[in-house]
């Protein structure tokens, strides 16, 4: 096994992450990392219900849980849609509904 960073083969076992996978770390660079990753793709469809869930304003954990995916998955693409900061199209823009009352 070698280092996917540096490509050392001092390589020690690390413990292991949440699933029970064992985790690895390189003596050289210090790198730790899973031996094989697999990486979950997201769907479309789930996108556009996380989507849907958001504007209902129903909490980061109980979408995460609905939808099947990780917090801190949900938290990155979150934060990805709002640095793009172009409101959804079905929504109207908001407008200020406080009246200033001057005496």
């Amino acid at each position: 096994m070698e280092c996917p960073k540096c490509g050392s083969t001092n390589i020690v076992k690390n413990g292991s992450i949440h699933n029970g996978k064992k985790k690895y770390a390189c003596k050289d660079c210090n790198r730790q990392f899973v031996n094989n990753p697999k990486n979950k793709v997201i769907s479309q469809e789930t996108k556009e219900l996380i989507d849907k869930l958001l504007i209902e304003r129903i909490s980061l954990a109980a979408i995460a849980r609905v939808s099947g995916v990780s917090e801190q998955w949900l938290h990155d693409y979150l934060n990805n849609k709002l640095k793009k900061k172009s409101p959804p199209a079905d929504l109207p823009a908001r407008r200020n509904t406080r009246t200033s009352t001057t005496a």
